[in-house]
C-alpha cells in the first residue's frame, strides 16, 4: 500500500490536469516545454454552427518551428478551425481544407495581440495585430463552422480532444482568449487590443469560461493587465 501512495503523489505533482477552474481574468497560460501532453481545454456553451466569428488573444513564442496557436476540432473535421504559426512570419488560418496565409511581423518573445475575423457570406478573412488590420483575403465562402466541438490551447488536435504531437505543440505564453459569434467592428477590435476585458466573447470569455489543463502548464498572474 505504501508504494502505491507514493506513486499517486508523484503523478499528482506532475499532472496538473486534475485542476479546473472558471475564468482566467488577469492570468496568462505558459507552456514552458515542447510536449505531447500539455494543453488547456476550454469548455464553452454549446452552439450549432458559426457563420461568422472574431477570435482574439495575446501570444508570444520564441519557437522557430511550426506550431498550433488555437485548435477547434469536431467529429467531422479535426481542423474545423485552426490557427497555425507556420514560420516566425507566416500565420495560417485554416478551415478544414482551406488555408488563408498571412505574412506578418516576426513572432518573438514580446506579447502581441492577434485577432482573426471571418464571415461566411463573402468569405472575408482578416487578421489584426496590435489593432492594425491586414489585407483582406477570401476563404470558407458559404461555409459554416460546426458546433459541438472542442477548443484546445497548446496542441494541434488530430482527433477531438487528442491526437497530439510534440513537434506541433505551442511553447510560449498565451492569454486573453476571446471568441465572438460575429465580426467585431474595427474600432472595437482596436479597443480590445489596448486592454484586458472583464466581459469578453460570448462563446469564449477568458474571464469566465471553464477550463481544465494537463501536463506541464503554468498559470501566471498577468501583471501587465490593467484594472
Amino acid at each position: 500500500m505504501k508504494p502505491f501512495v507514493t506513486i499517486v503523489l508523484v503523478m499528482c505533482i506532475y499532472l496538473s490536469g486534475s485542476d479546473a477552474g472558471a475564468g482566467m481574468y488577469g492570468k496568462s497560460v505558459v507552456f514552458p516545454a515542447k510536449t505531447s501532453n500539455s494543453f488547456v481545454m476550454l469548455r464553452t456553451p454549446d452552439f450549432s454552427s458559426l457563420s461568422a466569428f472574431t477570435l482574439c488573444f495575446r501570444a508570444a513564442s520564441e519557437a522557430t518551428r511550426s506550431y498550433s496557436l488555437f485548435s477547434y476540432a469536431t467529429d467531422s473535421d479535426a481542423n474545423e478551425l485552426l490557427l497555425w504559426q507556420h514560420s516566425k512570419i507566416e500565420l495560417r488560418v485554416e478551415f478544414r481544407s482551406h488555408k488563408s496565409v498571412f505574412i506578418l511581423s516576426e513572432m518573438n518573445s514580446l506579447l502581441r495581440h492577434i485577432c482573426v475575423t471571418w464571415e461566411s457570406q463573402e468569405g472575408a478573412v482578416t487578421v489584426w495585430v496590435n489593432g492594425r488590420r491586414s489585407v483582406r483575403k477570401v476563404g470558407g465562402k458559404g461555409w459554416v463552422i460546426k458546433g459541438l466541438g472542442q477548443f484546445i490551447l497548446g496542441q494541434d488536435q488530430d482527433s477531438v480532444g487528442g491526437g497530439f504531437d510534440a513537434s506541433q505543440s505551442f511553447v510560449g505564453e498565451i492569454s486573453d482568449v476571446h471568441l465572438w459569434d460575429h465580426v467585431l467592428q474595427s474600432n472595437k477590435i482596436k479597443n480590445v487590443s489596448q486592454g484586458c476585458l472583464r466581459k469578453g466573447g460570448n462563446i469564449i470569455d477568458w474571464g469566465s469560461t471553464h477550463y481544465t489543463f494537463d501536463g506541464i502548464v503554468e498559470i501566471k498572474d498577468n501583471k501587465d493587465c490593467p484594472n
